[in-house]
This record gives C-alpha cells, sequence and structure tokens, in this order.
C-alpha cells in the first residue's frame, strides 16, 4: 500500500505540473483557443482528481505501523500528516472555487491561489518524508 501510495502521488503531482500550465495558459487564452486549453484543464483536473482520491484513500486505509518505540516531537512522518490537512483543504477549495468560476470570474485569482497552495503543500509533503 505504501508503494502504490507513493507512486500515485507522483502521478498525482504530475498532474499538478500539467494542471498549473494549462491554467496559466488558459488566464489568458481567447475565442477556440481558450476552449480548448479549459477543455484539456478540465480533463486533467478530473484525472488529478481520481489520483489524489486513490492516493488519499490508500493512506487513510493502511494499517498502522509496526513501531516499538514511537516517536515524540516533530518527525517528518507528522510534517508529512500536517501537510496532507493543507494540501486537503486547498483541493477541496480549489474544486469548489472551479465551479464557482462559472458564473464569477472574479474568483480566478482565489482559485489559482487554492490551486497553487495545494500544489506547495503536495510537493512538500513528498520532500519530507524523505528525510
Amino acid at each position: 500500500m505504501l508503494v502504490s501510495h507513493q507512486v500515485l502521488g507522483f502521478v498525482t503531482l504530475a498532474g499538478f505540473i500539467a494542471q498549473g500550465i494549462l491554467g496559466a495558459n488558459l488566464y489568458n487564452a481567447e475565442g477556440a483557443r481558450y476552449t480548448r486549453l479549459r477543455n484539456a484543464h478540465e480533463a486533467v483536473g478530473t484525472a488529478v482528481n481520481i489520483s489524489y482520491a486513490t492516493t488519499a484513500l490508500l493512506s487513510l486505509t493502511a494499517p498502522p505501523p509496526i513501531l516499538g518505540k514511537r516517536q515524540r516531537g516533530l518527525n517528518s512522518i507528522k510534517l508529512h500528516k500536517y501537510l496532507a490537512i493543507v494540501h486537503l483543504t486547498g483541493m477541496i477549495a480549489t474544486n469548489i472555487l472551479a465551479k464557482q468560476i462559472q458564473r464569477n470570474y472574479e474568483l480566478k485569482p482565489y482559485h489559482r491561489a487554492a490551486a497553487y497552495t495545494t500544489f506547495g503543500a503536495f510537493a512538500a509533503a513528498m520532500i519530507v518524508i524523505k528525510f
């Protein structure tokens, strides 16, 4: 389960990067290019949501580690979990704002901020677990 969680984490990270590139290009696109980019952005978004949810479920349903002694204080696993709370919250906010943008384009900067926060916390969670 841990290996699947890690592999899907990298797949999700790649999807976040693709989303960021598409989203940045979408910001200033017009006409047919806007429609193409928006459709691609939504398709990649769906794939990212699926891989993210699967990765989260693997983490949440994994059996607890077998440890003889619990580590006290802040460690990489606790930091990883705290960052998971941040990126989960950002993921929810990003998805809610994505739906709201269709009715209110003034929400675009907030959607972008939520997406970048989600990506940053997700990437940081992947880095801290290695140390």
